[in-house]
């Protein structure tokens, strides 16, 4: 690994501490490099605050203050060029006279896209771009998804037992995975903007949709009901959080309550998405039910899926679940009696 390569390594670990905290901006990760020792470092932290090259030269002791213009930043996301929450950093690393900047992968929104390289190459700074690029975009899959593809990073979840049901063929509530898993299931709702879910599973489950086993703030709760029969006494409509109800009949802002009407005469699940699209959610988990997420999984329309097994339960004569057509297997953790597994969508990787 090479000098380059392990200082971006750090920026990557620094930027991972945001997640959760500063989306719809991506996570970033930022050093400052004088003769081999790292005098300052910092990431981009909440969301509308300082981005991570700002927290990185002001993480500076005052007794090296003095070599910031003769060092070098890394950076694990290009620089941005434009004023948005905050000053554009590319202004910032200019002001302090940094000529050495090495950056992991570019910036694909619009308004940054090679621009914030540009400005630093022509104020004369000696800029390297692509340092562990495909680790850097890993890092923001759900931000590069979003601005590149025009949609939001889409993840499908779902337990299942031993037998492959997620549920029984009464009302009863089957309860598959175990708490650890439940925990883990409340960090991925943690981790993405929204979550969606259909008209059975609210009427059935009754779920809240919250995080509340985590930590963090809790992802917008998104609902198909096309008709508007939802009873309003569910856990969805208890304003708890935002709730945005996808339907045919009206459209209509509450306090924590939207009503956002669809096209009839298009395809639902583009009209969602382009609906998260325009609402500025980047990143969907998807948890059913099983029609919901088999829609998802027939248009093609899903980057990531995690499946829990609970590999000591059977339900006979209960709800099958989800079939993905195609996928990639990327890790497996086992909890207990739980294994769960993460899949990739090959035709939506890159």
């Amino acid at each position: 690994m090479t000098l380059h390569e392990q200082y971006l390594l750090r920026c990557l670990q620094l930027a991972k501490l945001g997640e959760g905290n500063v989306a719809p901006n991506p996570m970033v990760g930022s050093v400052l490099v004088y003769d081999n020792r790292i005098i300052g470092e910092g990431y981009h932290q909440q969301y509308g605050q300082a981005h991570a090259e700002v927290n990185c030269i002001n993480s500076v002791a005052k007794a090296d203050m003095h070599l910031i213009p003769l060092s070098t930043i890394y950076v694990s996301l290009e620089p941005c060029a434009h004023f948005g929450k905050t000053p554009p950093c590319s202004d910032l690393i200019i002001k302090h006279g940094i000529k050495k900047v090495v950056v992991g992968c570019t910036d694909s929104f619009k308004q940054v896209d090679g621009k914030g390289i540009e400005k630093l190459r022509l104020s004369g700074a000696d800029v390297t771009v692509g340092v562990l690029e495909n680790y850097c975009r890993a890092l923001n899959k759900k931000f590069f998804t979003f601005h590149e593809k025009k949609r939001p990073f889409v993840m499908l979840k779902w337990a299942e037992t031993a037998n492959r049901k997620i549920g029984t063929n009464t009302n009863n509530r089957l309860l598959i995975s175990n708490n650890f898993s439940n925990r883990l299931v409340h960090q991925l709702r943690q981790q993405n903007a929204a979550i969606l879910v259909g008209t059975n599973t609210a009427l059935l489950d009754n779920p809240s949709l919250t995080n509340r086993l985590w930590y963090g703030k809790n992802p917008t709760r998104l609902v198909i009901d096309k008709d508007l029969t939802l009873p309003t006494h569910l856990q969805l409509f208890n304003q708890a959080e935002r709730t945005i109800v996808f339907n045919y009949i009206k459209q209509e802002e509450r306090e924590k309550l939207t009503y956002y009407k669809l096209n009839k005469e298009a395809d639902l699940l583009e009209e969602i998405l382009a609906a998260c699209y325009q609402l500025n959610i980047q990143s969907l988990l998807v948890e059913g039910g099983t029609k919901t997420l088999q829609s998802f999984i027939d248009q093609d329309v899903w980057d990531e899926v995690v499946i829990i097994t609970n590999n000591s339960l059977v339900v006979n004569n209960g709800v099958s679940a989800p079939i993905l057509s195609h996928h990639v297997k990327a890790k497996q953790t086992v909890l207990l009696n739980d294994i769960i597994t993460y899949f990739t969508n090959p035709n939506n990787s890159k």
